[in-house]
């Protein structure tokens, strides 16, 4: 029964988002981590997640049964009733919250609502079901755990988060669309207007490479700011460039889900070592540039 409940919480999203928190708390840890900071910020923000991904779940009913690697979900099964499933993610959201506003900063809780509002309402209530901009607007769930992470530390918006916070949502379009193409007959079969299935997956192709392009630029600007070392601007561009490798061979690609499987992948890869690279990426002092 627990194991019901841990994947109706879509651990693969928790992993996801508990791993770029992770990387914007290195970076405005500069090296020096409070650990126990740490701790509660990865724990209230892995709750607030969890607690929308439940949401989600009930949400996406219908959808779901449609789908081939989602029609055996709890809820679809009717092995857990909505109601339940409702409590549980209130549950989840509450203990979250208030970690993130008793016991971290304003800034973190104010993220933390802008992700959950953003991925329950914006995303799951009405774009996901009507919108070829739903990816673009979902994004912005995907990127507030890393400014999270980074606010948690500095209790303040500075030029960094804003970084952080554009280039993480300009990942999520690449990464979706990696996963969309990869399962496109689900997605098509169950009317979801993401863009390989509303437009084509050449186009979906050609955005791709323009995102990982503008993922690259945005966030190099981390390093034009003095956020960060030679070490990150080496390593991040060298991830990068293998993006945009695979990006580019997309256009020739003889099996368009293997292709984007490998894509997706990657896209997991790339943010993972980026964030964790954030460890070893610190400058000394760090530059103070406040927005709020």
């Amino acid at each position: 029964m627990l194991k019901k409940y841990l994947f109706l919480t879509k651990p693969g999203i928790l992993f996801g988002n508990f791993v770029t928190t992770l990387g914007g708390f290195f970076l405005a840890a500069q090296g020096s981590v409070d650990f126990l900071l740490l701790i509660i910020t990865l724990l209230g923000t892995t709750l607030v997640v969890a607690s929308g991904c439940v949401v989600n779940n009930v949400i996406d009913q219908d959808i779901d049964q449609k789908m081939e690697r989602t029609m055996n979900r709890a809820l679809v099964k009717k092995t857990i009733s909505p109601s339940v499933a409702l409590a549980f993610s209130a549950a989840l959201g509450i203990l979250g919250f208030a970690l993130l506003w008793f016991f971290v900063n304003a800034y973190a809780f104010g993220f933390a609502v802008l992700g959950f509002v953003v991925y329950v309402i914006f995303y799951s209530l009405w774009s996901k079901r009507t919108s070829i901009h739903q990816t673009v607007i979902g994004s912005i769930s995907g990127a507030s755990p890393p400014v999270i992470g980074y606010t948690a530390v500095t209790n303040e918006f500075d030029v960094a988060a804003l970084l952080i916070f554009l280039a993480y949502a300009l990942w999520q379009m690449p990464h979706s669309w990696g996963i969309a193409v990869y399962r496109f007959n689900d997605y098509k079969n169950a009317g979801i207007p993401i863009l390989p299935v509303a437009r084509s997956i050449f186009r979906t192709k050609v955005e791709s490479l323009i995102y990982v392009l503008l993922f690259a630029a945005v966030l190099n600007g981390l390093y034009c700011f003095g956020y960060t070392n030679v070490f990150f601007l080496i390593t991040f561009n060298a991830l990068c460039a293998y993006w945009v490798y695979l990006s580019l061979i997309g256009f020739k690609a003889e099996d368009d889900q293997l292709w984007a499987k490998r894509y997706f992948l990657y896209s997991v890869i790339l943010i993972t070592a980026l964030s964790f690279s954030f460890s070893f990426s610190y400058v000394s002092p760090a530059p103070h540039l406040p927005l709020f």
